[in-house]
């Protein structure tokens, strides 16, 4: 039953108090990802020095652990079993550009641990939108086994010609519900006739995708908050290596037995000015000079080295993706530095591909194609983006061709760097060589027959 504006209110008060509990502990993995950390210790009458030093000792390496594994996610194709073509539902996802906007579904879910699609009806497909947890969240009644939630809410800012106002959507099994009001929430209307929006798809039409499968319904774990402590040790290691590199990382001269001159006030000015051709001088014979040591920044180059193989154990990243040293990696060593990598990236694409596949059955009820909706047999199909040389790959692919019988066409979606337009384009210019040479078969024959038949041909009697 569509609900009324009064419940579509009190509903919506209870979502948004229930978004408030999550939106800080996304607000701070969201500053982290922007380069906003927190800052080392400040003490008290902290010149400006040093502070500005403290501004520049940020190393942003947590958007480069998510993007490594990002990019190494590219859905490809959507197969009903046993098929090699895509299912109707693929057309829905090219129409919605979700070839580019599927990574941002990803990055989400990798960095705040869930991120969301909704579907719903639109002419001329159903329109897939993604969001971010930041903007939009489902409430379920077993958030561990359920695979519709019950609620869910939008929640966003708009602007108008009269300037900011807030933005709420509700989303239940029957219809979308848009409510209006002022930024700080404390009125919210019913947005007149285009308030209530049916579906009819008798689900909610949210689609979450989660970062790890927590099975104790504490809450999604993504990449980026089980680094934030190692992140900050790596800034306060970079701080340390900066104050000692513009305080300690020079030979500081030293003079004993010498009174400093001071000018016409009585203050005491330097008494020397180190240049290249310059010459210390003193009159006194018991003056002495000397230097202190520079020092030595290796030790804080090896604890930030130290920090980020750290980093790059616990999120099972390869080391070269972090410190840019990679220097003469066979293939064989390559693969297992990428081991734990592709591990990773394997029980993503399980994740994730299974939420794709929820949204695409969805798009097909969505389109009215009720046959798409009960066909939960078919998959997604991966990008595979493994690290493999070309050469190599080929060649294992040729053996498995000749020394196994598996039909070339079977292969060459394993094609590092082909994508499935490749393929589709390959086959049909397969077929088409296919149909070309029985036809230049057909003709053969036709001659072959032709000119036996003349062959044997009974030779006139020219003297009858």
């Amino acid at each position: 039953m569509v609900m009324d504006s009064e419940k579509a209110i009190t509903v919506a008060r209870h979502l948004l108090k229930h978004r408030e509990s999550e939106q800080p502990r996304l607000a701070r993995i969201a500053a982290y990802m922007r380069g906003q950390h927190d800052s080392v210790y400040v003490p008290n009458g902290a010149k400006a020095e040093y502070r500005w030093l403290i501004e520049r000792a940020k190393v942003k390496i947590l958007p480069l652990v998510v993007t490594v594994v990002s990019q190494n996610m590219y859905v490809d194709g959507y197969r009903p079993k046993g098929s090699d073509n895509n299912a109707e539902p693929w057309k829905v996802w090219q129409a919605n550009r979700l070839d580019a906007r599927q990574h941002g579904v990803h990055r989400a879910a990798l960095t705040y641990g869930a991120s969301y699609v909704v579907v719903m009806p639109g002419k001329p497909v159903p329109v897939i939108t993604p969001y971010s947890p930041r903007r939009l969240t489902a409430l379920y009644a077993d958030p561990v086994n359920d695979e519709w939630p019950i609620y869910a809410i939008e929640d966003r800012v708009e602007n108008t010609g009269n300037g900011k106002r807030r933005v709420v959507r509700i989303y239940d099994d029957e219809a979308r519900y848009t409510l209006v009001g002022k930024l700080d929430g404390s009125s919210l209307e019913m947005d007149g006739k285009d308030a209530v929006m049916r579906h009819d798809l008798g689900v909610c039409p949210v689609v979450r995708f989660i970062n790890t499968d927590d099975l104790d319904g504490d809450g999604v774990l993504g990449e980026v908050e089980p680094l934030i402590d190692a992140q900050d040790q790596l800034n306060m290691t970079t701080f340390n290596l900066l104050m000692a590199q513009q305080y300690a990382a020079f030979r500081q001269r030293w003079v004993t037995g010498m009174a400093p001159p001071v000018d016409d006030a009585g203050n005491p000015i330097e008494p020397f000015r180190s240049r290249v051709d310059g010459l210390f001088v003193a009159e006194d014979a018991d003056t002495k000079f000397g230097e202190f040591g520079q020092t030595d920044l290796k030790g804080y180059l090896d604890s930030r080295e130290a920090t980020i193989r750290h980093i790059s154990t616990l999120s099972q990243v390869p080391p070269y993706h972090l410190l840019g040293q990679m220097v003469n990696l066979s293939a064989e060593a390559l693969a297992a530095a990428r081991d734990g990598l592709d591990r990773k990236i394997d029980e993503r694409e399980s994740l994730f591909g299974e939420g794709w596949e929820q949204a695409l059955r969805l798009a097909g009820l969505a389109a009215g194609n009720k046959e798409a909706w009960e066909d939960t047999a078919a998959q997604v199909v991966w990008r595979d983006t493994s690290a493999r040389s070309l050469a190599q790959t080929v060649d294992a692919l040729g053996k498995l061709v000749t020394m196994l019988g598996v039909p070339p066409q079977e292969l060459w979606e394993r094609v590092p760097g082909v994508t499935q337009t490749d393929v589709e384009r390959w086959k049909k210019a397969a077929e088409q060589g296919d149909a070309m040479n029985r036809l230049d078969g057909i003709i053969e024959k036709q001659m072959d027959a032709s000119t036996q038949s003349q062959q044997i041909a009974p030779v006139p009697d020219v003297a009858a």
